[in-house]
């Protein structure tokens, strides 16, 4: 398993583990979801795909000035209870060394952030997760509830490496003529999905039907000590705490990438 999963994270960034949490599990799964669905911060944001100030200085005909609509929710790891299956595995040492197996990497650590590390992301009907690159180098996420229809998660391998933007093929992408980068997956409940989104353009399909789409994200970490940026962390959760405004300048980043 874990040679799949490295051969399939080199080829294009994107590794799907099918039926990761037993079957007899997955209606736990998907009810602790659904009740914690409505602590989600929801709010409906203007956005581009790096994240950064839309009136950010740029050349007229960069990506970045192409504005999106962001309406998904996420509830902050504060909210999930102890017991909730998703934060066992979170916090399992036994998970958390998989994951790093399968990345090729050393060790990895939970985020020290008390509001993210581990989250629900909530997207409801008529929404989306739109375009958009990760902050961090790789992602580990499990879809707990799927909608009736809509939702499907895209993505642009590779898009951009630590060393360049690609910014033509990435408006390419958002102005609606890059079909042929986009690669399109369908997730089932249960599925353990590992994703490079640092260097992968991709979304969340705007979501159909009455079922909203939930999605348990793992964030993990090389460093450990890891703390969201104050103005990032109120986009998402809609507050801030103490240990944000500590770290407020101690960030550690690895690239010189737009976000």
């Amino acid at each position: 398993m874990l040679d799949r999963a490295r051969a399939e994270l080199a080829a294009d960034g994107c590794c799907i583990l099918p039926g990761f949490v037993r079957a007899e599990l997955l209606e736990k799964l998907r009810a602790e979801g659904e009740l914690l669905a409505p602590h989600g911060y929801y709010t409906v944001e203007r956005v581009n795909a790096y994240n950064i100030p839309l009136d950010a200085e740029l050349p007229a005909d960069h990506p970045a000035r192409i504005v999106m609509e962001r309406g998904n929710a996420f509830v902050a790891r504060d909210l999930i209870p102890a017991t909730a299956l998703i934060e066992v595995l979170y916090s399992h040492e036994q998970f958390r060394r998989f994951v790093a197996d399968c990345f090729g990497l050393a060790e990895l650590h939970e985020y020290t952030d008390p509001l993210a590390g581990l989250v629900l992301n909530v997207v409801s009907p008529g929404m989306s997760h739109p375009w958009h690159f990760d902050t961090n180098e790789f992602t580990v996420s499990m879809l707990t509830q799927e909608p009736e229809s809509g939702g499907v998660f895209e993505y642009c391998p590779a898009i951009r490496s630590p060393q360049a933007e690609n910014l033509a093929d990435v408006r390419r992408v958002l102005t609606g003529s890059g079909d042929d980068l986009i690669r399109r997956i369908t997730l089932r409940p249960g599925d353990l999905q590992l994703f490079q989104g640092r260097f992968s353009l991709h979304r969340v399909s705007p979501v159909a039907g009455t079922r909203q789409r939930h999605t348990a994200i793992f964030a993990y970490s090389e460093q450990p000590g890891v703390i969201g940026a104050v103005e990032r962390t109120r986009q998402l959760f809609g507050r801030v705490l103490p240990a944000h405004l500590a770290a407020t300048g101690n960030s550690v980043r690895g690239d010189q990438l737009l976000d």
